[in-house]
């Protein structure tokens, strides 16, 4: 029996198509049906109005009978809207071990919920492009409709990490869309993943939404590319954003899920599940 890992970009927990009447349970519900033991989780609110004004990581926690999630802020308040930098007095990582006190903050970032015990949370801050860029926005999410440009800021990004009881370490980050500065993270975290697994003696994997698309994430290095599959937007994939890399996982050591449309995001899931040496 292996374990599955799934990695998503949550788009908050966003309903496609928009609903008139959010469903609260949409989200929870999508995640259940992925049956994964790990989750590494980007775009995820905590106590932000848009999103009921729920602690995200924590709802998924509960849902699913996961005992550690930990959510990594990476600005305050809603992007889009009205967003600040972390200071920093505030806490770097929000987990199931943290007091009451902290889980008040209206934040924005990244997740991670496991089944799996987790034995430490680390957190490396990768800081944040200086101009922002035009993106192209897609149509519509019945693929239908032209293509637009937006002018977006880029936000501070970060990247947080699980040492997991089961041998391995799971690093999960979501890299800026602007081009040279998201290589820049990516080598940076690299190194970071590598050099945490050495000191806790375990293997270390990458998940995330990496704003590459294909073969870049792993061009000119040791590392492979564990799922090849166009991930975005959600509705009518064109493009692959999200990826699971490792240099520790051999070939014959895992096996690719098949993941779907799930009603929630504009991205969808990718998930493996392990079965070498566990």
């Amino acid at each position: 029996m292996g374990v599955r890992i799934t990695s998503w970009n949550l788009l908050h927990g966003m309903q496609i198509p928009p609903q008139k009447k959010a469903d609260p349970s949409a989200l929870t519900r999508a995640v259940e049906a992925l049956r994964s033991d790990f989750y590494a989780l980007q775009e995820v609110d905590h106590f932000l109005p848009r999103s009921q004004s729920r602690p995200q990581m924590r709802d998924i926690a509960e849902a699913i009978g996961a005992r550690d999630w930990a959510m990594g802020p990476s600005v305050m308040g809603t992007p889009g809207q009205s967003w600040r930098k972390k200071h920093d007095h505030e806490p770097e990582i929000i987990s199931n071990n943290s007091p009451h006190s902290e889980l008040v903050h209206e934040s924005y970032g990244i997740g991670i919920v496991s089944k799996i015990p987790v034995l430490s949370w680390h957190r490396l801050n990768l800081g944040n492009a200086p101009v922002g860029l035009p993106l192209i926005v897609p149509g519509d999410e019945t693929g239908k409709g032209k293509l637009r440009f937006i002018y977006v800021k880029d936000e501070p990004r970060l990247a947080l990490a699980a040492v997991l009881s089961n041998g391995w370490t799971v690093v999960n980050t979501h890299l800026s869309f602007v081009p040279g500065f998201n290589t820049a993270q990516l080598r940076k975290l690299k190194r970071w993943a590598l050099e945490l697994a050495v000191s806790t003696q375990t293997r270390a994997i990458v998940v995330g939404d990496l704003n590459l698309p294909k073969n870049l994430p792993v061009l000119g290095s040791k590392w492979q590319s564990l799922v090849t599959e166009n991930t975005y937007p959600s509705w009518s994939p064109k493009i692959q954003f999200d990826y699971i890399l490792s240099k520790d996982v051999a070939v014959d050591g895992y096996r690719t899920i098949k993941n779907s449309a799930t009603g929630v995001s504009d991205h969808l899931p990718l998930s493996i599940e392990l079965i070498e040496g566990l």
